[in-house]
């Protein structure tokens, strides 16, 4: 009976040893198994934390552009309505940025104000802001000296607050054969010493050149530190009111010449730009090639030069400023209000997307 216990015991013992290893081994087993496992995985969890860590320095750009700087941020704009007028060319950041200021900030009340007895443009603007018409100006140009001169007799001095760019083009009648000019042919015939269209080949056609009266002048082509500065244009020089007459009698003379704020002459269907150089070799176009033709237009129509402005190669660039009058009052306030506007992220974005170039 002992022995036969004996045999049980050592059996069972046995049999415990043998499944305490079979355990082991398979435990053993995994480990090696998993082991090899996370060694072929692991280039893929790399990727994957790599993959990961991308999407969240994406979520955080995405953040950043969300909370950048906008119409909200701007604070000390004054609560009250307020007048303000001057360049034409303005008038798409009228119609569609002072509108998006006005809708985010409620409490500015903006008011454009027309000249009396003048045409619209950079010049009346800052004559109306001089005269205390308009707590700040619009313009398409730098102030003069004289412009300084004055407020300085009247009390208080004049600041010009860059906000964006423009292009200066020169438009012809779509018949008119002439693959561009050069700035100081541009000069010549505007001060009445290119007088047909022949001089700078183009066809035997007198040249009858439009412009507004320099003392309303909503762009100039004589660069401030020009010797040409201050110059009398030529005799044969018609006076226009605006943009809008210089379209129309454009498209009844056949060699008539116009040049104005790119935004507002470029995209009609109705004229022709021209492209512009510092020399004949190197004429660039204020529109975007290919230029659309006046038969694709209104279903297309040519677009700002953007690039050309950009990198400074089109040779005439109006910058476009905001006249502020320094005298610490209210007039002051907004003028300064308004440009810390139109220069948040979401003013210079709609500036571009009024047809201009930002300065940030």
């Amino acid at each position: 009976m002992d022995n036969t216990n004996q045999k049980k015991a050592l059996i069972n013992g046995e049999i415990a040893l043998f499944l305490r290893g079979l355990i082991i081994g398979k435990v053993l087993t995994l480990m090696v198994i998993g082991g090899l496992l996370w060694w072929l995985l692991k280039p893929n969890l790399l990727s994957r934390n790599s993959v990961d860590s991308s999407s969240n320095q994406s979520l955080k750009s995405v953040s950043n552009t969300a909370t950048a700087s906008n119409f909200q941020t701007i604070t000390d704009v004054p609560t009250a309505s307020f007048n303000y007028g001057g360049s034409t060319a303005w008038a798409s950041i009228r119609q569609l940025v002072d509108s998006q200021i006005q809708s985010d900030r409620p409490e500015l009340k903006l008011r454009y104000v027309d000249p009396v007895n003048a045409s619209p443009g950079s010049s009346s603007g800052i004559r109306m802001l001089l005269d205390g018409k308009l707590d700040f100006a619009q313009s398409s140009r730098p102030l003069t000296d004289e412009e300084q001169a004055m407020a300085k007799a009247r009390g208080f001095t004049l600041e010009q607050h860059q906000v964006g760019m423009d292009a200066i083009a020169v438009v012809v009648n779509p018949s008119l054969k002439v693959s561009g000019l050069t700035v100081d042919q541009l000069h010549q015939i505007y001060l009445g010493r290119i007088t047909n269209w022949n001089q700078v080949g183009g066809p035997n056609l007198p040249i009858t050149p439009l412009s507004q009266r320099p003392e309303d002048a909503d762009t100039v082509i004589f660069s401030t530190n020009s010797d040409l500065k201050g110059q009398a244009l030529g005799s044969n020089v018609q006076y226009v009111y605006s943009a809008t007459e210089a379209v129309r009698q454009l498209s009844k003379i056949p060699g008539s010449v116009y040049y104005a704020s790119a935004r507002s002459v470029v995209f009609q269907c109705s004229v022709k730009a021209l492209p512009l150089g510092s020399t004949s070799g190197q004429l660039i176009p204020p529109y975007r090639e290919p230029m659309v033709s006046p038969e694709q237009c209104p279903r297309q129509r040519n677009q700002l030069n953007t690039q050309a402005v950009k990198n400074g190669s089109y040779p005439i660039i109006a910058n476009l400023f905001v006249i502020i009058k320094q005298n610490k009052g209210q007039e002051q306030q907004i003028g300064n209000a308004y440009t810390n506007l139109l220069l948040t992220d979401q003013g210079q974005r709609a500036i571009e997307q009024a047809g201009f170039v930002g300065v940030r």
